[in-house]
């Protein structure tokens, strides 16, 4: 079955396994459920027990408020979902906040939970899986796993807040990362400021 220039089989049942890991900004996450709500994707969540200590303490929602979010819920132990199998297909997977621990097991491929399991099958289905890590500064060892991770197909994109969009709140500055994660899948999210080029001065 033919592939498209970022490796998503273009004819895909259009869901995607969103992860969401025990990194500060548990928000990135919960706007990406928003997302994929709004464009019609099936969302399948995993969250890890971390996540959800970052949830209470970073916002006013429960657990249940973010699962809701979610079309289907996996628990973080169950090794026989249906997402711990490459015969089940996707569009590929996004970790939103992926965690430097989290990221490090998706990068030696020991894998202890459905997460990184998950993850694990995005990449060796050659399937795109997106890891917005959150953490700084970066050592030595943190570059040499992004490396390794990116050598195996993964996309590193930290949330890192885009300036030329002029955002005026929070919450903008979380959207237009989140699209942007999104763009990978060929997912083209509303929220999202597109640069269109500087414009000349007598333009402005």
């Amino acid at each position: 079955m033919a592939e498209d220039v970022n490796g998503a089989v273009p004819d895909a049942p259009r869901r995607l396994v969103v992860g969401i890991s025990g990194a500060s900004g548990v928000i990135y996450g919960v706007r990406m459920l928003d997302a994929l709500r709004e464009l019609g994707i099936e969302s399948h969540l995993v969250v890890s027990r971390a996540a959800l200590l970052t949830l209470s303490q970073e916002t006013d929602l429960s657990a249940d408020d973010l699962t809701g979010r979610a079309d289907v819920t996996h628990r973080l132990n169950d090794v026989g979902a249906a997402i711990a199998s490459g015969s089940f297909r996707t569009m590929g997977m996004i970790v939103a906040p992926c965690s430097v621990r989290t990221m490090g097991e998706i990068a030696t491929g020991v894998t202890s939970t459905l997460l990184t399991r998950a993850a694990d099958v995005a990449l060796k289905e050659r399937r795109p899986l997106v890891l917005m890590v959150r953490e700084t500064p970066l050592h030595l060892g943190h570059l040499r796993t992004m490396t390794a991770l990116a050598e195996m197909g993964a996309v590193i994109a930290p949330p890192l807040p885009a300036f030329y969009a002029k955002p005026g709140t929070v919450a903008e500055m979380v959207d237009q990362s989140v699209g942007r994660a999104l763009d990978v899948f060929g997912l083209d999210w509303s929220a999202v400021k597109r640069w269109n080029g500087l414009r000349a001065a007598d333009e402005s």
